[in-house]
Order: structure tokens, then sequence, then C-alpha cells
């Protein structure tokens, strides 16, 4: 049986813990329980979450576990040095290691991401990267697996990280069946992104606005930026300059996001060719759109054209 460590701290986001679930659920599905799930912390006894909600936990033994999560929290805060030389010492012993959220930071400062690709909810980020320059940091990923060690995204994420934990263990049919008992989708792939630039790229410029509006519309055309400009009626200098100032990125950055995700929707409805969608998209020609989607979803589209098969076969045959 796997023993599996979710580890807690004083002010812990209590969400991550929905990923215990996917392991519980997981137990029921199987002839004998795959599963043992234990909640340690550094000392044990009683642990208080963010929301003041705590949770009884054991002392942390880093050679006692098949797989170690460390939970996030909702405001970042110094790691206990103690919790970190537990988690070095239990990284050689451990199958797994995996975090939740901003758990990505424990384990940078505990130096188990060196060097390895990662990821965090993307409010997190960047500052990941600035404060742990050798983690690979891949911010707009559901999660990432670098050999042993498992990071997600934030909240919800951690029930993908999860499923597709269970998936390595007893395969994708179980792993189906849980998400299918939780009334979750089986499962994101790790590549998906955070969250859809077709939604989340507003401004409170009405100018920069109606640019964004007119490229989601016309992403086939030339979207140069003097053509962008020209929709927002502003100059050249003006308009670059608002643009990342209401933003936070590049017109050009923007452009490629909003043609990536329509492109990906296009993928995986998989009705046209890549050709076809690479040109309706504005992307031209194949390679450039495979080019972009490397870069943001850390996948081809033929790889998602494929996972988007599965799934609808996996779907149609357990109705």
């Amino acid at each position: 049986m796997n023993r599996i460590g979710f580890v807690v701290f004083p002010g812990f986001q209590i969400l991550d813990m929905a990923a215990a679930s996917v392991f519980e659920i997981a137990n029921l599905e199987v002839p004998a329980p795959a599963y043992e799930i234990h909640v340690v912390s550094e000392d044990g006894g009683a642990v208080r979450s963010s929301i003041g909600a705590a949770l009884q936990t054991i002392a942390l033994d880093p050679h006692a576990y098949d797989t170690l999560i460390v939970a996030g929290s909702t405001a970042l805060q110094p790691s206990s040095p103690r919790l970190l030389r537990l988690l070095e010492c239990a990284l050689e012993s451990t199958r797994r290691m995996a975090s939740i959220c901003t758990g990505a930071f424990i384990l940078a400062d505990a130096g188990i991401l060196h060097e390895r690709r990662a990821t965090t909810h993307w409010h997190f980020a960047r500052d990941l990267q600035r404060r742990f320059p050798s983690v690979r940091v891949e911010e707009d990923r559901i999660f990432v697996r670098d050999g042993k060690v498992w990071t997600s995204a934030g909240m919800t994420a951690c029930i993908d990280l999860s499923l597709a934990l269970v998936e390595q263990d007893l395969g994708a049919d179980l792993s189906r069946s849980v998400a299918k008992k939780l009334v979750v989708h089986h499962r994101r792939a790790g590549g998906q992104s955070q969250f859809s630039m077709l939604s989340e790229l507003e401004s409170t410029s009405d100018r920069i606005q109606a640019a964004l509006t007119y490229a989601r519309n016309h992403l086939h055309k030339d979207l140069s930026v003097q053509t962008l400009a020209n929709a927002a009626h502003m100059s050249l200098r003006h308009f670059s300059r608002e643009f990342r100032q209401s933003t936070g990125q590049s017109p050009a950055r923007a452009v490629e996001r909003l043609r990536a995700d329509t492109a990906r929707r296009l993928v995986e409805a998989d009705r046209m060719t890549i050709e076809r969608i690479a040109s309706k998209t504005g992307f031209c020609d194949p390679e450039r759109m495979r080019r972009a989607f490397l870069r943001i979803f850390g996948e081809p589209p033929q790889a998602i054209k494929r996972a988007a098969r599965l799934r609808r076969l996996a779907e149609s045959v357990s109705m």
C-alpha cells in the first residue's frame, strides 16, 4: 500500500486538501485500498489553516512515505528551516514528491527544484522565478513533472495533479473513474493553460479594450502594432506604452496568446486540419503555430489533438 503524506504548516490553504479526496475515492475503486493517507507536519499535533480551521497531524518521518505532497498557502511566508531539512532528506527515500500552488516555494527553498522544471499559481510564478533563478518556471501550466518531482498550479489544480498521480499508479481507466465520481473532468493535461487569454486579457481602458476586441475578431488578419493602434484610435507610441501598462504585456505577446488559445480550442475540437487552423488563426503556417504551442502550452498541436481524441474515445466507452 502506498503511503501518501500531505505536508501542512501553520497558515496552509485548506482547499489544497481536496487533493486527498482523489486518493480516498481511488481506494473505493479497487478491491483492496491502494493508499494510506496521512496529514503530516514538522512536529505533529493540531495545525491551523489560513481560515483558522485546524487539522490534526502526525510528525513527518522523512523515510516513511511513498509520496509526499506539500500544501500551499494564500500568502507567502518564510519556511521553517527544520521542515526544509526534513523534505530535503525525504527526497531520497520517497518515490515521488509534489507541491500544490505556493508549496513550490517550499520545495525550491529546500533545494529540491534546483535546475528542475516547475510551476505554481500564475499569480506567484514570476516571484518564484525571481527568488529561485535556477528553477525553470513554466508559469502557465496546470502541473509539471520533472523526474520524481511534481508541481501544480493553485486551487483546483491539486485535483488534476492527484488524478495524474493515481493514473501513474493504477492506470487511466481507474483515474477516469475517480474523476467521474468527483464530478470533475478527467483530467486537464499538464500542458493546459491555467487560464484562457480570451477571457482573462481585459483592460480598464476603453481604447485598449477596443483593440483587444478587434484582435479577437480578426485573428486571421495582419495584427501589427500599428493595426491595433489604429483600432484604438491612438498614436503608435502612445498605444504601445498604454497597452503594456494596462495589460502587463506587449501587443505582440498578447496577440500570440489570443491566437494560440483559439487555435488550441480548434485543435481539440478536431474538425479542421492543422494547416487550416494555422491559417484561420493568423499563424500562417503550421510550423509557426507549433513553435507558439511549445512556448505557451509545452506541447505541439498534434499531441494536444491526440490527447483530445483519446479523451473523447474514453468518455464514449464509459458512457
